[in-house]
């Protein structure tokens, strides 16, 4: 199950923020993606993410909300849709478009 969690900002859109398995990874790996959506609702963010070929994605309850700064991240990003490996200590990578992630998965 993906962990995860929104914001409603004050124009009334959200950002909607999962933590998922990596989709390059094999099943066991343990490696995870943060993955950010902005998006008019929580139903049409997830609905972003489906129509991507994320089928199993589903937002259950806030347990995990996004920070402020991936909110400014992705409210930044020309396509709203951004990604980078699940923060581990200390690490921190830079945020790509959703069309890395896709091409990475493929290869």
């Amino acid at each position: 199950m993906a962990a995860g969690g929104f914001c409603k900002l004050p124009n009334g859109s959200v950002v909607v923020a999962l933590t998922l398995p990596s989709p390059g990874a094999p099943a066991g790996g343990g490696a995870r993606v943060r993955v950010l959506v902005h998006a008019v609702n929580r139903a049409r963010a997830l609905t972003r993410l489906r129509n991507l070929g994320l089928r199993a994605v589903y937002l259950r309850g806030n347990a995990e909300p996004p920070t402020p700064d991936e909110v400014t991240a992705v409210l930044h990003h020309p396509d709203g849709l951004i990604w980078r490996t699940a923060p581990m200590q200390g690490a921190q990578e830079l945020w790509h478009p959703i069309r890395a992630l896709l091409r990475r998965a493929a290869a």
